[in-house]
């Protein structure tokens, strides 16, 4: 008896979710129209607040008709894998990211809400960022490091640019490189880069441990550079990004090991 007292109850359950997820769904026989109108609206509106939140300049830049049919399509279509509301933003990207896009929407949705959600999962992110070099350390022979809380980005579009008054609708010739980065002081920070730029931080993270002095030289051969001018150029950005707190250098003991920039605990 209990079994199909449970049974029944879950069956029921399960319906409403349906229901209130797309509401051309049957909703459970017995339940009363006003009652599941104030639930339907419920789950919308707090969906969309957190979506918003999450993605203003989404949300600006398209029409409310459009937007609210994205946030119903998402709620109808995407089974979430996570309770916790932190993770709703994931859970939009990985909609996007599988959906055929919509006739009406512009080419550059998804980068640009992949742009917007990097700001909240570094803010969230565990980690810190590594403390500033040791003093008269030249980049050159220190061995960086990028920070785990620095992100490089390639986007098509000028996703930092986009807005109401700025909607491209022809990406431009180069990709957009951007570094996105938690500081010192706990703060989300956004630069644009060039692609040389670009390169050489994702060189860094691609070849661990090799002194700044080599990865410039390497980095030279492979944009067919000159190695003196990469070199002394490299040295100054490899200082600034210590600095700022997007590498850490170390000292490099010359036989593979490396010795830290920050004392042990």
């Amino acid at each position: 008896m209990n079994g199909d007292v449970e049974t029944g109850l879950a069956a029921t359950q399960a319906a409403l979710a349906a229901h209130l997820r797309d509401p051309a769904r049957p909703a459970p026989a017995g339940m009363a129209e006003r009652g599941l109108a104030v639930y339907r609206e419920l789950v919308y509106n707090n969906l969309e607040g957190l979506l918003r939140a999450g993605f203003p300049v989404l949300h600006r830049v398209l029409p409310p008709e459009r937007w609210a049919s994205l946030v119903r399509d998402f709620l109808r279509e995407h089974a979430s894998r996570s309770p916790y509301f932190l993770a709703v933003g994931e859970e939009f990207l990985a909609y996007l990211a599988v959906r055929p896009p919509a006739p009406w929407e512009p080419a550059w949705l998804s980068e640009l809400a992949h742009y917007e959600w990097v700001e909240l999962a570094l803010d969230i992110r565990e980690g810190e960022a590594p403390a500033p070099p040791p003093t008269g350390l030249d980049p050159l022979d220190a061995v960086p490091a990028l920070s785990p809380l620095a992100w490089v980005l390639r986007y098509r579009w000028p996703v930092h640019r986009i807005g109401p008054g700025h909607q491209p609708t022809a990406p431009p010739g180069e990709p957009c490189c951007l570094l996105v980065y938690r500081d010192r002081e706990e703060r989300v920070r956004f630069m644009e880069l060039t692609p040389a730029t670009a390169r050489l931080l994702e060189t860094v993270q691609e070849i661990p441990g090799r002194p700044g002095g080599r990865l410039l030289d390497d980095l030279a051969a492979e944009l067919s550079l000159a190695p003196a001018v990469l070199r002394e150029h490299g040295r100054g950005q490899l200082a600034e990004f210590a600095a700022l707190g997007v590498l850490a250098l170390a000292r490099d003991g010359g036989d593979g090991d490396v010795v830290p920039s920050r004392p042990p605990a």
